[in-house]
């Protein structure tokens, strides 16, 4: 995670680090005890103010000050969390692994309301996405599900499913992009071939397209920018979800490699998009044409989807970030 002084990220051991954009370490932290850092804990963040709020997939979710590092509180539940954290207003929101959405109090970490959704055998390993508007929380869950709550309260709103029944029986891996809120429209794609515009009023979904992806979409202005899981740049007109362009990215690639390789995550620029894959290489594609003018090896395996601060691009790989201009 970025803040105005540099980036947060953790280690396999669970040890948080905070460093400058110079490379300079602020400060770092560890909760775990010898058995949980062998486990290697995944953490999630959100940054509310002056305080870091951390959880992870060991039940464990707790507050530390941004400026020192000090633990200031830590909480324990039953279920591992898989998910986003969103704060607002003194609280915070995320999704654990029983599908059970958690409003918890930024000050001493007390749970103010809980809302479970239905639970099947589905695990998916792509962490849970929700979003937090001025009166709703609407988050999904393993299995597809669109669910928007109450802020306050927790009260249901609306619920808009994304998927049929069979796929909840026999899918085992389902995986959805990140929720994207623009204006009053919620966007989400999925690998089950379904890219949804939907009213966040009151869940209605205003069109679908037939599109594999699971890249976070960028919407500016009235177009929808997406990256397919077969490496197709999509635009897709905001309003009426009509397609206008589609340019295979992958097209020039050998056979084999073109089997093997998927997006991991994209970013637009003002004349470029940036697209990283799980096989290390990070590609310069034309805003305009949608082609690809430039292909960089970055490693051998996998890297994270790219991040621009400050003029640079940061991508993350296995015990290293990477800071290119």
């Amino acid at each position: 995670i970025f803040h105005s002084n540099g980036i947060i990220f953790f280690e396999a051991d669970g040890t948080i680090k905070n460093f400058d954009f110079n490379s300079k370490l602020l400060w770092q932290q560890n909760i775990y005890n010898k058995k949980e850092k062998k486990t290697g804990p995944i953490l999630y963040f959100s940054i509310y103010k002056n305080f870091l709020i951390v959880a992870d997939n060991l039940a464990k979710y707790y507050k530390i000050d941004l400026n020192s590092g000090g633990v200031l509180w830590i909480k324990e539940k039953t279920s591992p969390f898989n998910s986003q954290i969103k704060s607002y207003k003194n609280n915070f929101y995320l999704i654990d692994s029983d599908n059970v959405l958690r409003s918890i109090s930024i000050v001493d970490g007390k749970e103010n309301w809980k809302v479970k959704t239905d639970n099947f055998l589905i695990q998916s390993k792509k962490r849970l996405s929700l979003i937090v508007t001025q009166d709703k929380v609407i988050f999904i869950n393993k299995i597809g599900d669109i669910t928007a709550v109450d802020i306050s309260s927790g009260q249901l709103k609306w619920q808009t499913p994304t998927q049929n029944t069979e796929v909840h029986a026999g899918s085992f891996s389902v995986s959805n992009s990140d929720l994207v809120l623009d204006e009053k429209t919620l966007f989400i794609s999925n690998n089950e071939n379904g890219f949804y515009s939907i009213d966040v009023s009151g869940g209605i979904i205003n069109w679908r397209q037939n599109l594999l992806s699971v890249t976070r979409p960028t919407i500016i202005q009235n177009l929808i920018f997406t990256i397919s899981l077969d490496g197709n740049f999509v635009v897709i007109e905001k309003t009426t979800g009509n397609i206008i362009r589609i340019t295979n990215l992958f097209e020039g690639l050998k056979k084999k490699e073109r089997e093997r390789i998927l997006a991991n995550g994209f970013i637009v620029g003002k004349k470029y998009v940036y697209m990283s894959t799980n096989n290390g290489k990070l590609f310069l594609i034309d805003i305009l044409t949608g082609k690809t003018l430039k292909i960089i090896k970055i490693d051998n395996q996998s890297i994270s989807g790219p991040f621009i601060i400050n003029n640079f691009l940061y991508l993350v790989k296995s015990k290293s970030i990477i800071k290119l201009n």
